[in-house]
């Protein structure tokens, strides 16, 4: 079960959540909070919240997070071409380059994109650019307090966009503000339709009240209007945050003042059952919770941890999860092998089931069982060679009837009673002249490849006339028509040759 820390570190205190992460939700922990002064020190402070807030968890929190002020921030909201996108990066350089206030060279960057419009042909986004030693500095101090370094480095006050998707009320209206009030800074974020659109650190905060109120007001009013006059959308509610949101009249105040309703940030939709009555104040450390709740990797938030500064796993915590890993690597292993059985297992018993039906089908329509395929298309070609019949032979009736026309000379008077074809047998019953003409006749029908044994079978001379009645047998069959008879194992040319030879001696 991961457990990821938040650490907001603030100019008078130091607050840590502590969040659990399961397998379908996560569970806030623990809240703590250190006053700076009274623990001598930034580093001190920090240290004293974590380990109060580990308190019953691990030693070392499997993620932490944190954000830089909002006042080493320069936030731009720009609107680049379309075309642009697949180069977003390059480009963005190109263009904050002219407009931050120090060497890019030197810097870090992170973007969002923002929602298109319908027709809208440029990419709207918003971009946060920060010196790389003063993001060095942040990461320097949570290593030294709490001796790991942070994973994630947000961005002022676009840290608390993290917990829109936790808290439906920041997604009902069009546009809604929330004020994170310091004890000597303020941080406005300005949301529309869930979207975190503009961000200011303002030099005022709870120090000094009631007297500074006007001037707190004031600076957020001014911070309202910059927001309107870069053609954003002025907030229609505005929600309070931050260890001044518990103020006696905050709430009633800034309402009268800013001419807005003005409430507690809601809870978030989180697993608050390992929470205490008493420790409900939420709104309290509601930066804290959006910075551990960053690192589920939802929300809107923003990562300087880019570049020269991309955080990277060490060695130790690799090492600390190898059991983990080499059950992992041992499970999926045996996967693996049972899914091989099991494709094999089915595959051969597939074999064995086309290899009965096979002998069975053969068996039937052959007479013999074959338990191959090439056992079956032997047993097959054996088959088609000794019984099957061309259905479309190259000589027909037809031809036969053609090549008695020819035979006859033309000097012969030729008379056919009977002409019979049946099976490649053909059976001619004519009436010639004389005997020689019978003769010439089957002379010529010999000479065709197609005719074999061409016999006259008999004679008679024709009742009341000189002329003679003759019976001609012969057999229709071409060369093309013969089908070879596939040897069998063992048999050599030798055979076939003198078989051929003693046939042409005949």
């Amino acid at each position: 079960m991961p457990i990821w820390l938040g650490i907001d570190i603030a100019s008078a205190s130091v607050k840590v959540a502590v969040v659990r992460s399961t397998y379908r939700k996560v569970a806030l922990a623990r809240l703590t909070g250190a006053d700076v002064a009274a623990n001598g020190g930034l580093a001190q402070a920090i240290r004293v919240a974590v380990m109060q807030a580990l308190q019953g968890e691990a030693q070392v929190a499997d993620a932490v997070a944190v954000a830089i002020d909002g006042s080493r921030v320069a936030i731009h909201r720009l609107a680049l071409p379309a075309t642009a996108q697949k180069q977003l990066a390059d480009v963005l350089a190109y263009e904050l380059e002219a407009q931050v206030p120090f060497e890019l060279a030197t810097s870090v960057f992170d973007w969002r994109l923002l929602e298109r419009s319908l027709g809208q042909e440029e990419l709207p986004l918003v971009a946060a650019v920060a010196r790389v030693e003063d993001v060095r500095t942040c990461i320097d101090l949570i290593k030294e307090a709490v001796g790991q370094e942070p994973e994630r480095v947000g961005v002022g006050a676009f840290a608390l966009a993290t917990l829109v998707p936790f808290v439906p009320a920041l997604e009902e209206e069009d546009a809604v503000a929330i004020v994170d009030l310091g004890s000597k800074t303020s941080e406005v974020l300005v949301l529309e339709r869930g979207e975190p659109v503009f961000a200011r650190t303002i030099s005022a905060g709870t120090a000094g009240l009631p007297g500074t109120a006007p001037r707190l007001a004031r600076d957020i009013g001014v911070s309202f209007a910059a927001h309107r006059a870069r053609g954003g959308l002025a907030p229609t509610r505005v929600y309070l945050c931050g260890e001044g949101a518990f103020e006696k009249g905050a709430e009633g105040y800034l309402s009268s003042a800013l001419e807005l309703p003005v409430g507690l940030l809601p809870e978030p939709s989180i697993d608050l059952t390992a929470m205490p009555p008493e420790a409900h104040e939420l709104p309290r450390h509601a930066k804290a919770i959006a910075l551990a709740l960053s690192l589920a990797g939802r929300g809107a938030g923003m990562n300087l941890r880019r570049g020269p500064l991309a955080f990277e796993r060490s060695f130790a915590w690799v090492r600390e999860r190898i059991p983990l890993l080499a059950g992992l690597a041992a499970t999926i292993l045996v996967s693996f092998v049972f899914s091989t059985w099991t494709r094999l297992y089915a595959v051969h018993r597939e074999h064995e089931a086309l290899e009965a039906a096979l002998a069975s089908v053969t068996k039937e329509v052959l007479g013999t069982e074959a338990t191959s395929a090439q056992d079956a298309q032997d047993l097959l070609s054996k088959e088609a060679a000794l019984t099957d019949e061309d259905p479309m032979p190259h000589a027909d009736a037809f031809d036969m009837m053609v090549q008695l026309s020819d035979a006859v000379p033309s000097s012969v008077k030729h008379d056919v009673e009977e002409f019979d074809v049946q099976k490649g047998h053909v059976l001619v019953r004519g009436v010639v002249g004389s005997i020689p003409d019978a003769q010439s006749i089957a002379s010529a029908l010999s000479e065709s490849k197609c005719l074999n044994d061409v016999k006259i079978k008999s004679t008679t001379q024709a009742v009341g006339s000189d002329r003679q009645k003759y019976v001609l047998e012969l057999d229709l069959r071409c060369p093309e028509d013969v089908k070879n008879v596939p040897k069998k194992k063992g048999e050599t040319s030798t055979s076939g040759s003198a078989a051929a030879s003693g046939a042409g001696g005949k």
